[in-house]
């Protein structure tokens, strides 16, 4: 097949469309569902992102991708019992290691992930379609499927779930080019390989860097490497637990992706995890709750009338002063950026989610006044001396 017609682009106005490659044939195969113009943008940069992660870690791999950009990506590392129940998946038993990386990925911004387009690295087995099968989601992405789990798919949407198996082998053209308004761009594809060497040139008196903070550096870097500029990711445990992106500030970039970072800690918490839902709640209307109760809005929730539908009891007020007590437990995150920092406002933002570890280019004028911050407060950070931007 060399070329896919799909019903619409971006917007059901743009018409014709389809995806075909000039060379050869395309190096998938729909089996399911019919995707759509930005289902296959989501697909082949998450694709690429996982296989990366998988090369770079050799652990399986997922990432939860909205609107071109990933809100989450992990590796499968397993899931603490708070971390089973955070991302909804504490009932499923024991999980395979690809479950394990999905369920990281999707929980790490479950708002973001609603309607997510999902790609894995390795054969997607039942474990998996298990979790995939009762979280909404567009489609998926993967180099095969076990039986089982690709019949559990196809029952998804009412049997129009977009289901798509790529070759693990191909390799695109090293050149690739992109059209705008009639004008085609050209470039030579980014094909940097992002390993533990990658992260040798660490500029601050602090120079203590953990394998795992190692992993977790690379994780911040591949995942940068797919996401829409200019971007920051904020990683723990293996798994992204804050993306900024497309932020025109970095400091707007570092406070998104840090508002997000501690809203996936605070869900962690003892009032979080203790809220009385009432049976039979979705899963995406408790995310909703959650989400609205941790936030400056926790009166939607918690007014009388409101709490009623949601609560079997009403919960008391989680106070700033309780989540600010909270947010201090939170330690040994890794910060990744996709080009410098301009300014140490970022490193102290940074700081107050709990950042011990940072890997960015470097290259700005005021990178000493960086690195102080960093040594202020005992913060290790590397220079890779390469900028990460994708449009």
């Amino acid at each position: 097949m060399k070329e896919l017609e799909l019903k619409y682009g971006c917007n059901p106005n743009q018409k014709p469309s389809k995806i075909y490659c000039n060379d050869g044939e395309l190096p998938i195969q729909v089996l399911n569902g019919k995707p759509g113009y930005i289902n296959f943008l989501d697909a082949f940069n998450g694709w690429q992102l996982v296989k990366e992660l998988k090369k770079a870690t050799g652990l399986p791999s997922a990432t939860s991708f909205k609107h071109v950009s990933p809100a989450g990506a992990a590796v499968g590392l397993p899931l603490s019992e708070v971390e089973a129940k955070i991302y909804w998946v504490d009932d499923l038993g024991e999980l395979s290691p690809l479950a394990c990386a999905y369920a990281r990925a999707r929980g790490a911004d479950r708002m973001s992930s609603y309607g997510d387009f999902i790609s894995l690295s390795d054969v997607c087995d039942v474990s998996t379609a298990k979790i995939i099968k009762r979280e909404f989601s567009d489609g998926i992405i993967a180099p095969g499927y076990e039986p089982e789990a690709l019949e559990i798919l196809k029952e998804k949407k009412k049997g129009s779930y977009a289901i798509i198996q790529i070759d693990p082998d191909y390799e695109p053209n090293p050149i690739e080019h992109k059209e705008v308004f009639g004008i085609t761009f050209e470039q030579g594809r980014n094909e940097l390989n992002i390993d533990k060497d990658f992260l040798s040139n660490i500029v601050t008196e602090n120079k203590e860097v953990p394998e795992l903070a190692k992993i977790d550096m690379i994780i911040s870097l591949i995942t940068l490497k797919y996401t829409q500029s200019n971007s920051v990711c904020f990683v723990k445990g293996g798994q992204a637990i804050g993306i900024g992106a497309g932020q025109q500030s970095r400091i707007h970039c570092t406070r998104l992706a840090g508002s997000k970072a501690d809203n996936w800690f605070l869900r962690q918490s003892p009032q979080v995890l203790n809220l009385p839902f009432i049976e039979g709640m979705k899963r995406a209307e408790r995310d909703n709750a959650i989400d609205l109760y941790i936030g400056e809005d926790y009166m939607d929730v918690l007014s009388d009338g409101a709490w009623q539908k949601i609560f079997t009891e009403q919960p008391p007020v989680f106070t700033k002063e309780e989540k600010e007590a909270w947010l201090a437990k939170n330690s040994d995150v890794t910060l990744g950026s996709d080009a410098f920092f301009p300014f140490s406002d970022n490193i102290e933002r940074a700081f107050r989610s709990g950042v011990k570890y940072i890997a960015q280019p470097g290259g700005s004028i005021r990178d000493q006044d960086v690195i102080d911050a960093c040594n202020k407060h005992g913060i290790a950070m590397c220079f890779t001396g390469i900028r990460l931007f994708h449009h």
